[in-house]
């Protein structure tokens, strides 16, 4: 029995997990603490390391008192993380500034500088842009790319980029503060756009360097998600109440591992996540480009395999909008005003269940009424910051019941675009794995099965599975499990839905209707939001 800690390094917490893997993976107890998200005028987004450590620290020995497992018996460490933050550090390993977060789209002006001229494609310098093709089989397009985030510092606090040392990424900054060691596994250092991945020439591409002035000194040494980074060491496993000298591996980021933890490894396997953010991953063997979709076949844990991905910005986070202003102790369908989340007689564990039972009993379509999931922008199939969301087609018999069913209905609609995208290039499975916190409800599983015609599976400890993902790299690391292509052996398939066909006419109106919206509204949101602080 292997027995690993894996921390989930979100964008407003840490789940710290004990996961035992077996002949199937357990969790076997968690913590979860909280920090913060600073949102800026100027369109930043950062977030606090000390905060970050405290929160392991804190969770780590929390988990520890309730453990069957005591220290001496943990195997190892892996990380799920979110990824494309910038963590700019100097030789001690202290960070120079607080990191800027993966929503960071203040770089607007760097951008557009370095690459927004001449003859265009997606906005970039054609030369450039074929350059990066040809070395990366990506770009950067998206003002929240690293990168800009690095160019920004080097043109706006030339005081704090004199002292850069290292340019880290989330999870591998947590890393230098286990082992003291600077490194970064793959699939962070082509989140940066700046790793070849040609064969034979795997590694920092020192043109793109140059082309893009980032100082190659500043990139640590490259390692697999699934070797060893370090060990740990006195002073950390003292704050985490670990024992030293428990190995650290690379991990992975959260695009990388939920697919894993999802069981989804094989060429060809698609998995759908809906958390804060949402997203399609498709497994492929070879890397494929749709600069106009803003879709990738990224690099993942595996080598020799993509992750074809694309990305909405604002999934899950619609739902908790959702709670915060529409539902929360006003909601039109509580006659008697119970406040569920807080009533001791509720048979609702939360007023997110309350919510889902109660669009259930909204017909399909949500009486002709549709949402825009674009609460932070939107990056595929369209890159733009300017986007929003929007209820759409408000009739007087409207009521919120039939807006709450709207919103999820909005985030399917979404998925069904992005997965109807991916199939334009590869060819995504017919039955799809559906992870994440909007898992957790039937009627969501039910309402994607039915807005997308797949069959969707859903798996055990749905919202855990990035750490899974995490703790199976350790297991594949040390030999425990012989390969990738025997993860799904270790994640069976708790329920299966299957399409209605009752509510395809419906949902197939609204979804022309939805994919109109933008086009028709991209000037408005222009107009709005252009240089507008959040």
């Amino acid at each position: 029995m292997l027995h690993v800690i894996a921390y989930d390094i979100g964008t407003t917490g840490v789940k710290t997990g004990l996961i035992s893997i077996g002949e199937t993976v357990e969790l076997v107890a968690d913590a979860y603490q909280g920090y913060d998200l600073y949102i800026l005028e100027n369109g930043g987004a950062e977030q606090d390391t000390d905060q970050w450590w405290s929160a392991m620290c804190e969770t780590t020995r929390n988990l520890m008192k309730k453990s069957p497992v005591p220290p001496e018996k943990i195997d190892g460490i892996s990380f799920c993380s979110q990824m494309q933050g910038l963590v700019l550090v100097n030789k001690d390993g202290k960070a120079l500034r607080r990191p800027m977060s993966y929503m960071d789209q203040r770089a607007r002006k760097e951008m557009k500088d370095c690459q927004g001229h001449g003859i265009q494609i997606a906005g970039v310098n054609v030369r450039m842009l074929l350059k990066s093709l040809r070395a990366t089989h990506a770009a950067s397009t998206s003002v929240k790319d690293p990168l800009w985030k690095y160019k920004w510092v080097q043109q706006n606090e030339p005081e704090i980029f004199a002292k850069v040392y290292k340019w880290l990424d989330v999870k591998e900054y947590l890393i230098s503060r286990c082992t003291d060691r600077f490194i970064m596994t793959r699939d962070s250092a082509y989140s940066t756009f700046l790793y070849d991945t040609r064969e034979g020439r795997e590694g920092w591409n020192k043109a793109l360097c140059r082309m893009y002035g980032v100082d190659p000194e500043h990139l640590p040494e490259l390692i697999e998600c699934t070797d060893i980074a370090g060990k740990l060491t006195a002073k950390a496993a003292s704050e985490l109440g670990l024992s030293p000298g428990i190995c650290v591996y690379g991990g992975g980021g959260d695009a990388t591992l939920i697919g894993v933890g999802a069981g989804c490894t094989k060429t060809g396997k698609t998995h759908v996540y809906s958390g804060t953010s949402g997203w399609i991953g498709t497994v492929i063997d070879r890397q494929v480009v749709d600069i106009s979709s803003m879709i990738a076949g990224i690099v993942g844990a595996q080598k020799g395999r993509y992750n074809y991905f694309a990305e909405m910005e604002t999934a899950g986070k619609c739902f908790q909008w959702v709670k915060e202003h529409l539902a929360l102790d006003e909601i039109g369908v509580y006659l008697e005003k119970t406040n569920v989340a807080e009533s001791t007689e509720s048979l609702y564990e939360s007023l997110y269940d309350y919510l889902s039972d109660t669009v259930k009993k909204i017909p399909a379509g949500a009486g002709g009424m549709i949402f825009t999931p674009w609460l932070h922008g939107n990056r595929c199939p369209f890159e733009d910051p300017n986007a929003a969301g929007m209820f759409f087609n408000i009739r007087i018999g409207t009521g919120k019941t039939e807006m709450i069913r709207a919103v999820l209905e909005g985030i399917c609609f979404h998925l069904r675009w992005m997965l109807e995208c991916e199939d334009k290039k590869v060819k995504t499975s017919r039955t799809i794995r559906f992870v994440g916190g909007g898992a957790l409800s039937p009627v969501t599983c039910q309402m994607l099965s039915d807005i997308t015609g797949r069959t969707v599976e859903t798996v055990e400890n749905t919202k855990d599975v990035g750490s899974i993902g995490a703790a199976i790299l350790v297991a594949i690391g040390c030999g425990a499990i012989a390969d990738f292509d025997h993860v799904e052996e270790y994640i069976p398939v708790k329920a299966r839905y299957e399409p209605d066909p009752k509510t395809r006419d419906t949902y197939d109106r609204n979804y022309k209707v939805f994919r109109r919206l933008y086009q028709n509204n991209k000037e408005n949101f222009t107009i709005l939001n252009e240089g507008r602080s959040e």
